[in-house]
This record gives structure tokens, sequence and C-alpha cells, in this order.
């Protein structure tokens, strides 16, 4: 049978619609843009491609290429020199070091669930990692031979330190064991990665849970409109609409204590903050904490270390636990008498108001803050209208930088961070020539670990000139929109002190010489 020709115009548009909702799933996937070196100005990390499935093909790549490296280093037919084993390690494991920075910095201020699975799957992982380096024996060999020679090398000083460190974090991860105690060594380590990772989730967790959620208002009197307002806002978001919640903070103390003038709140908060991974439950921290001790207890002998605080001291300012103790004792008793007299001053002003009760943990910053009202007519929240937030970074912050050192910062609108809220700014030289990234990520989130920090986004790379990329991060409470963000006096001091932090982030690099 002769079958009629058919015309191809309408059979191209016929197909064309189907054509046009397959060619989407015919494209190539977008690439995972861990894989490599960033193209924003600084290298900093494209925030707003990178996506939680990126990290694990980065991880699995990443420490394959970096354990091929360390073989070829490790296994060099060459005379151990300083180029081809300190400054090729210093080389090594770029896409590694730089997917897991990425990683730390997300899981730190703006976590997820599929992160924190990730972070469980990849502890033991990325500890037996590092290992493989650290307890290599050939590896080892070229640093030690290089170590005992570093006076014949005709170093200069920072490369002669680089070789020391190295050799002394070696010596310190176990190179010099003999291989059943490496065997154990790489064990404990493995348990404690994980154990550790287990403890920061829940504390993050038990903190999000843990909100001391009140009926009324009235109850939170003492606190200003947008502290009550951001209480109801984040009651709403945890379905609890109508009613009020005071997240606490990952700190000892909880901001609010100072505020609260109703007692029984104040004592809720106090409970909540001191009971927390303690309590019970699923983000119970007790066994964990105790067994983390054991193993850091064995894994310091295993080291030759009398306790784990004489191995982490060794690295310290103070060097030795004796050296703390005597410190601590010599510190206790002023302080203690010191607490006493400021107990006594609050129990009087209790007694006054007739309160009927004695003063408690709950009750401390609410007196101290009245008492100091009484005592020099000062009122710590009158000077909040003179902190706000933008006005401290660039009239403090800033300004201060400026007039110490020269530097000068200009705003980079066009560079974003992982959260809309961040600021970033690029920092200059005296000269006017380009030095680094300024990253600022102040407030609050559910999903951020508690505390203030400051961190390397992009370290500063002395044998690519790489310039830094720098973060501070605080846990500032995020007002209502369209009210101005207010800091308190020690928010105001702990913005200082994290900048002056950058300095120290900033030297923590490869061959840098700043």
């Amino acid at each position: 049978m002769k079958f009629p020709a058919l015309h191809p115009k309408p059979i191209l548009t016929l197909l064309l619609p189907a054509l046009c909702l397959a060619l989407p799933m015919l494209a190539a996937p977008a690439p995972n843009p861990l894989l490599t070196e960033s193209p924003l100005p600084y290298h900093l990390p494209p925030f707003e491609l990178i996506k939680d499935e990126h990290f694990a093909p980065a991880f699995d790549l990443g420490t394959t290429e970096n354990l091929a490296e360390v073989a070829t280093i490790a296994n060099n037919p060459e005379k151990p020199t300083f180029d081809n084993t300190i400054v090729a390690l210093e080389r090594s494991g770029e896409l590694l070091s730089r997917s897991v920075r990425d990683f730390g910095i997300l899981t730190g201020s703006l976590t997820n669930p599929a992160l924190q699975k990730l972070e469980s799957d990849y502890s033991a992982r990325f500890a037996a990692h590092s290992d493989a380096i650290r307890l290599n024996p050939a590896l080892f060999a070229r640093i030690q031979s290089l170590y005992e020679a570093r006076e014949t090398l005709g170093l200069d000083a920072e490369s002669k330190r680089l070789l020391e460190r190295y050799y002394k974090d070696f010596v310190r991860a176990g190179a010099k064991l003999n291989d059943v105690d490496k065997t154990r060594l790489k064990a404990l380590n493995a348990e404690l990665a994980v154990l550790q990772t287990r403890f920061s989730q829940n504390v993050l967790k038990e903190v999000a849970a843990d909100a001391v959620l009140v009926d009324t208002r009235a109850e939170l009197a003492g606190l200003s409109d947008a502290a009550i307002n951001a209480a109801a806002a984040a009651a709403k978001a945890a379905g609890h609409d109508g009613k009020f919640a005071l997240r606490l903070t990952n700190t000892s103390g909880q901001p609010p204590l100072t505020l609260l003038t109703n007692r029984t709140v104040r004592e809720r908060v106090m409970a909540a903050s001191l009971a927390r991974g303690s309590h019970g439950g699923e983000f119970d921290n007790r066994e964990i904490v105790a067994r983390t001790a054991r193993l850091r207890a064995e894994r310091a002998n295993l080291l030759g270390y009398p306790t784990h605080a004489a191995y982490q001291l060794e690295e310290q300012t103070a060097k030795s636990v004796d050296t703390v103790n005597q410190l601590l004792a010599q510190l206790a008793p002023p302080a203690v008498a010191n607490a006493r007299r400021e107990a006594a001053a609050m129990q009087t002003m209790v007694d006054a108001e007739k309160g009927g009760f004695a003063i408690g943990a709950a009750d401390w910053d609410f007196y101290a803050e009245k008492v100091r009202k009484e005592r020099y007519a000062f009122d710590e929240s009158q000077l909040k209208p003179y902190f706000e937030l933008r006005r401290v970074l660039v009239d403090g912050v800033f300004y201060a930088a400026t007039k110490l050192y020269g530097i000068t910062f200009k705003e980079r609108t066009d560079l974003k961070g992982y959260s809309p809220d961040m600021l970033v700014f690029e920092v200059f030289n005296e000269d006017g020539t380009p030095l680094a990234l300024f990253l600022a990520d102040y407030y609050a989130r559910p999903n951020k670990r508690g505390g203030a920090w400051a961190n390397a986004y992009v370290p500063q790379d002395g044998l690519t000139g790489g310039k830094p990329v720098i973060g501070n991060h605080l846990n500032i409470p995020k007002p209502p929109a369209g009210e101005p963000t207010l800091l308190t006096w020690d928010e105001v001091k702990t913005a200082f002190h994290e900048f002056g932090h950058i300095r120290r982030v900033n030297v923590e690099c490869k061959l840098c010489a700043a």
C-alpha cells in the first residue's frame, strides 16, 4: 500500500509543543559551583548558586583529589625540600578546603535538616581523611627530615615557622605512634567527631525547642514594644498564634532577664536556660558530654599527655594546667567576695520593696540594673537609641579602624551573602588599593548558632596573592519590619571585639605575610 507524502511543516508544527516541553529535561544540569573557584570579586562564595545537594559530590571528589595529591608528595622519589613537601602540601586540597569552608559557614549560620544530615554523615569521614594525612608515615618522614635540618635550609623566618608548625601539628596528631596506637587513635577521632556534631546540633535544636511561651502581653512588662512584638512573631512562627515566645540564646545569660519585671517569667526563662541539654528527651547532651570526656582523656593519654586539658593548653598562652589553676585560685576569692557584696545590695532593695524572697539567679541581672539606676542614676536602656546598628558599624567600628590603620570601607550592594540581611563592604588600604571584603551577619536566627565570632570566608593566600574575605557574626534580635535595630552597650562592645579578630583570622592562611 502506498502512503501519501506528508508535508514537513505541519509535522513540525505538531511536534513543536512537545519538543519545547522536552528540551528543559534534555538540558545539562546546572554546574556545581563548588567544583571551581568562585568568579566573584575576591572569590566570594556564590551563595545564591550553592545548593545543599552540591556539597556531597564536592566532598567526595575533594577528598579523593586531596589523598592523591598527598600520596604524590609522600612518595616523591626526590629528596625532601621545603618546596616539594611543605609548599606542595600548602597547595594541596583546594577543592576540599573550599567546599568544607563554605559548608561550615552555612551550617553555623543558616543550617537546615539537609545540611545537618550531611554534617552527621561526613563527620567521621572527615576525621578519617585528616588521619590519613597526619598519620601517613612516608609523609611525616619527609617533614621530620626537613624539621631536623631546618637550621641549614636557608629558610626565612616565616618559612621556618611554617615548617615547625607542620612538624608539631603532625606530632600532636599522633604521627609518632606505633601502628596499634594509630589504629586506636583513628577510632577515637572518628567517634569524637560524631559526638561533637551531635552535641552542637542538639544545642541548636534545644534552643529552638525550649522557647518560653507566655500567654499575655502583661507578663512581658519591662520589655520594649519591639521586643514584645518580636516575641509575638516568634510564637506565631512556631504555631502558637496569640501567645508570646521568648527564645533562648546559646549563652549563660538571657537578655530578657535584665528587663522582665514579672519574677515568675524570669524564673521560667532562667530554669529553661539552665536545663538546656540536661532534662531528658532527644536533645539531652549529658551522655554525649560524659562519653566525650572519657574519649578525650584516653586520646590525651595515648598521645603522651596526662589529661585532655594538658593537651589543649600546650598550644595556649597559659601552657599548663597548673598555670590556669593558679590564675583561677587568685581570681576566685575576690570574685566571690564581690558577688556577695552585690547580692547584699540587691537583697536590700528586694527587702525595701517588700519582695519577700531571697535574691536568686533569675533576679540577678534585673536587680543589678535597678541598683545601678539607684546609685548612679544610670539606665542602660537609655543608651540604645544612640546605638543604631548601621551607625555603630559605619560611624563606630569603621571610623575607629580608619583612624587607627588608615583603611577605608565602601559598601558593595552588588555582592550578596547567604542572607538578605547581610552587609558587604570592600576594604581598601591607606593608598586606595583593594585589601579585602568584609561581611557582616549580625541578626539572630533559629538556625544560627549562638554567640559571636569572626571567620574567613576566603583566607588570604600568600602563595597565589589571593585577598581575604572575612565575616563577623553576632546574634542581635531582629526588630519588626520598619523599626530600627538598636543595640545594647554589650552588643556594641561585641561588634568592636569581633572586628578585632579579623587580624587573627586573616593570618590563618597559607604562607601569608599579613
